[in-house]
């Protein structure tokens, strides 16, 4: 049989989605090319897509004591791996129960939630909350707590969970299953693009927190990568500011390279975490489960 040709609608979105994907993906190359040029070629020509003069001089400066760096991304492979898991095990969980039309108080605390996006007790309650009653200072737990719930994920994942059959369950409970079995064995694994993309969302939320770190934890041990870096940064921009002021040149010190370095060592594991929950967007929340 004669190759069907591709209709002129396919060529066109091809075309357009391959454009697109590269727009998208010049700030990347820019970034990465930019970290690796040196700071003079950056103040001369401007950002590239290609290195006029290659430089690892950003990438020096970061690694001169590695082992804060290697130490700072244990700390936050940690938090944002058990926050994640923990925070979506505890959403999802939530979302099943106030989406449930037969728990009698669903509404009541579903406007708990809702209420807290817009009303809350502000920096200094959380700050005496968090040291004083919790006693979390300098803990990790500082870290997770005040990020495991999020009432936009939760309003997401009720949604989600909404569009699932209640038949399913109810066929589960005439078998003799629990809500607990019915919610793990039936609702998780029916619920894995949502999983996935809220799962993103929150790892997201934790990778890039720095802020916490700031208030919560004074242990150098302790740091996240995020916060490390930003500390590094300050220390930087207080160095050239000392320095314009008393007008003594800084000793080939990379000011904007560095910024994008920083950005790559930031970025590198949640661009590679992407394609491993990517296929879970894609996929049918009911397939094989209902047939008939």
């Amino acid at each position: 049989m004669p190759r069907k040709r591709p209709s002129l609608f396919s060529l066109v979105s091809y075309t357009f989605i391959s454009l697109l994907s590269v727009v998208c993906l010049v700030p990347f190359v820019m970034l990465v090319a930019g970290s690796l040029t040196d700071e003079k070629s950056i103040l001369r020509y401007g950002y590239q897509l290609w290195p006029k003069e290659f430089s690892t001089a950003a990438y020096q400066m970061l690694f001169r004591f590695p082992q804060d760096i290697v130490r700072a991304y244990g700390v936050s492979f940690l938090v944002t791996a058990s926050g994640t898991i923990t925070g979506l095990f505890l959403i999802s969980m939530t979302a099943y129960v106030i989406g449930r039309k037969d728990v009698k108080y669903r509404n009541k605390i579903s406007f708990y939630f809702y209420f807290v996006t817009i009303f809350n007790g502000g920096l200094v309650s959380t700050y005496i909350a968090i040291v004083k009653y919790y006693n979390l200072k300098n803990s990790l737990l500082a870290l997770i707590l005040p990020l495991l719930m999020n009432a936009f994920y939760l309003i997401v994942m009720r949604s989600f969970l909404s569009s699932i059959p209640d038949s399913l369950g109810e066929s589960a409970k005439i078998d003799g299953a629990g809500d607990f079995a019915i919610f793990i064995k039936i609702i998780l694994p029916l619920s894995k693009p949502a999983l996935a993309t809220v799962g993103l969302f929150i790892a997201l939320d934790y990778w890039n927190d720095w802020y916490n770190s700031m208030l919560f934890i004074s242990d150098p041990e302790k740091y996240p990568l995020q916060y490390v870096l930003y500390n590094m940064l300050s220390t930087q921009e207080a160095l050239a500011r000392i320095s314009g002021q008393s007008r003594i040149p800084m000793l080939n010190q990379p000011r904007e390279s560095i910024k994008l370095a920083m950005a790559c060592i930031a970025t590198g594991p949640i661009i590679l975490l992407y394609p491993f929950v990517q296929k879970y967007f894609i996929r049918g929340i009911t397939v094989g489960a209902v047939k008939g």
